[in-house]
Parts: C-alpha cells; sequence; structure tokens
C-alpha cells in the first residue's frame, strides 16, 4: 500500500511540474511573440498599438499565473507557500491594471 501511495505521489509531482513548465513555456512565448509585434507595431505607428500589446501581456501573464497555481499543489513547507502566494498576488494585480489598460485604451479607441 505504501508503495502505491509513494508511486502515485511521485507520479504526480512529475505531472504538476510538466505541467509547470509547458504553462511557463507557452507563457514567455506568447509575451515574447507579444513583444515583437509590439516592437513591429511600434516602427509602423499603428493606433491601437498599446491595447495589443496590453492583450498579449494579458494573455502570457494568465499561463504564468496558471503555473503559479499549480506550483502550490507541490510546495511542502510555509515558506514556499508564502512565496508562492507572493507570486500569484504579484501577478494577479499586474494582470488587473493589464486589464485596466485595455479597458481605457478600448474607450480611447472608440472616441
Amino acid at each position: 500500500m505504501i508503495a502505491v501511495v509513494t508511486f502515485l505521489d511521485d507520479f504526480l509531482n512529475q505531472f504538476i511540474n510538466l505541467a509547470i513548465l509547458l504553462f511557463e513555456y507557452v507563457g514567455v512565448a506568447i509575451i515574447t511573440v507579444t513583444g515583437i509585434r509590439g516592437t513591429i507595431n511600434y516602427i509602423k505607428k499603428r493606433p491601437d498599438t498599446r491595447l495589443l500589446l496590453a492583450e498579449g501581456l494579458t494573455m502570457g501573464l494568465e499561463f504564468k499565473l496558471g503555473s503559479e497555481i499549480l506550483r502550490t499543489v507541490i510546495v511542502r513547507t510555509m515558506d514556499e507557500i508564502l512565496i508562492v502566494a507572493g507570486i500569484i498576488v504579484l501577478r494577479a494585480v499586474l494582470t488587473f491594471l493589464l486589464h485596466w489598460e485595455i479597458k481605457n485604451e478600448e474607450e480611447e479607441i472608440r472616441h
């Protein structure tokens, strides 16, 4: 019975670590592509550059936030929980600010 529990615990940890890496890579890829597109749009002087950049950054941060939430499943000590919680709060605040920026940019474009 103990061997089965140990196997399942190891399997869960490996699966979650793989999912965390996947979410992190997707988030980094989205942010990188968004930054490149934002630079190109800025050079072309497109009026919706800030909106497109904010939307891409928000999407990338959502994936990175997802990886941090998954990370809470495998943390074992209170120090790790506090660090992960701090990261989650910071990323959530950044996401909120970017959503606010998107809303303001959309209103500005409409007027």
